[in-house]
């Protein structure tokens, strides 16, 4: 290459790196970005400082105090305003949880129930309802796979003598739809459980006053046995709140027979 083309190519190249320097240092440089704070109203709120299970004897240590939007903050939530909350903080040391809380959950006096003020069962158990047991085995029970706050058909399976003086053996529904309060001593479904204790025999079923005054009749005359349901029944088939007539005439019900079983079911609902 001669020499003169040489000299053209580095005189260009100098006249580029200069161009480019010039074009850079002319260019504004970046601003760094403005952060506006913002202060939100806050307020000290009273949360379960780890999960609390139903039935579980809390003290202070299981609460902490996180900052709450003053707007969001439920006038049932117990608040720090002034170190006034630490009182009432205090005062909830050795209540029972009624019902289970999560970590950071807030806490209101209906989710606490004070010793002395009933027993665990009491304390979950809704207003005008009431608790009452029955047996059962694997084979009453779905296999145990009948959990706490499942809900269950009741049926009561007894020997009678029919018209003609033999003995039949028929099948009743009482109720649709019952909650189970728990099972043995198993109140809540622990995560990860997917059967209850095997070893359980009694399941305790929530029911009107009426309604348990017909389970313990029927405790007393056969077997009882729960028939699991769907979830998706709950909403579209509510609680029965009457109960099987053990007074009615034979005739007064349909039957069915089944694998030589006769079946009869009340219009309780």
């Amino acid at each position: 290459m001669k020499k003169a083309q040489l000299i053209a190519i580095s005189v260009a190249g100098g006249a580029a790196l200069l161009a480019g320097y010039f074009a850079t240092s002319m260019m504004p440089e970046p601003q760094a970005p403005i952060v506006q704070k913002q202060e939100v109203d806050s307020i000290p709120v009273l949360v379960a400082g780890a999960d609390i299970a139903v039935g579980q004897i809390v003290n202070e240590g299981n609460f902490r105090w996180v900052s709450w939007p003053r707007e969001a903050a439920s006038r049932g939530y117990i608040t720090n305003e002034n170190g006034a909350g630490e009182k009432r903080k205090r005062e909830l040391s050795g209540s029972v949880a009624r019902f289970a809380l999560l970590n950071g959950e807030p806490i209101t006096p209906q989710k606490l129930i004070k010793a002395g003020q009933g027993g665990v069962l009491a304390a979950i158990l809704p207003g005008g309802m009431r608790a009452i047991s029955t047996k059962i085995d694997p084979k009453t029970a779905a296999g145990s796979l009948i959990l706490p706050n499942d809900h269950v058909d009741v049926i009561l399976i007894r020997r009678m003598r029919g018209k003609s003086g033999t003995e039949e053996i028929v099948s009743d529904t009482m109720f649709r739809n019952v909650r189970i309060i728990a099972i043995g001593q198993q109140i809540e479904t622990k995560e990860g459980k997917k059967a209850a204790d095997g070893a359980a025999t009694t399941a305790t079923l929530e029911l009107t006053p009426r309604q348990a005054e017909m389970m313990a009749l029927a405790n007393a005359m056969g077997e009882i046995t729960l028939s699991l349901r769907s979830v998706a029944d709950l909403s579209s088939d509510p609680q029965a709140s009457g109960g099987m007539d053990f007074n009615k005439k034979s005739g007064s019900a349909v039957r069915v027979l089944r694998y030589g079983a006769k079946s009869r079911v009340y219009g309780v609902n």
